[in-house]
């Protein structure tokens, strides 16, 4: 197990420099959010993914953006012996409420510099206006 130390970070994260722990993960899909006349624009920090690693779906008025990589990092000497072998696997998603008004079609996104940046326009929420219905009487 490892202990937190007096300076508020782990000895070993910048030692052994897991893309998917330690105080990596803090980084990973930090978003900001800008609200325009029209719409809301996020950027999503996606470091170290590819744009065939990212997916984006729309399900019951909610944005799921999630992405998943692997590496392997093999390297051999001339002799073919092992001189490192690293590989890792991880996968991070996010959610977000964008109304059950808002159809995939309308969403625009765009993944460049590790940066997925989606427009999400605004739907106005119209209230449903109540029937008024009456039971009969009979007499």
């Amino acid at each position: 197990m490892l202990m937190p130390s007096i300076f508020g970070e782990n000895l070993f994260d910048d030692f052994m420099d897991f893309p998917f722990g330690g105080k990596k993960i803090n980084t990973m899909m930090k978003t900001d959010i800008r609200d325009t006349d029209s719409s809301y624009e996020l950027d999503i920090d996606m470091p170290g993914f590819k744009k065939e690693d990212i997916k984006a779906q729309l399900k019951d008025g909610y944005l799921t953006i999630s992405a998943s990589t692997s590496a392997n990092n093999d390297e051999q000497d001339k002799d073919g012996r092992y001189i490192r072998r690293e590989r890792y696997a991880g996968s991070c998603s996010r959610s977000f409420y964008v109304g059950e008004g808002v159809k995939e079609e309308d969403i625009r996104a765009k993944f460049e510099n590790g940066i997925l940046k989606l427009s999400i326009p605004k739907v106005e929420n119209k209230p449903q206006v109540e029937e008024q219905k009456y039971i009969a009487i009979e007499g």
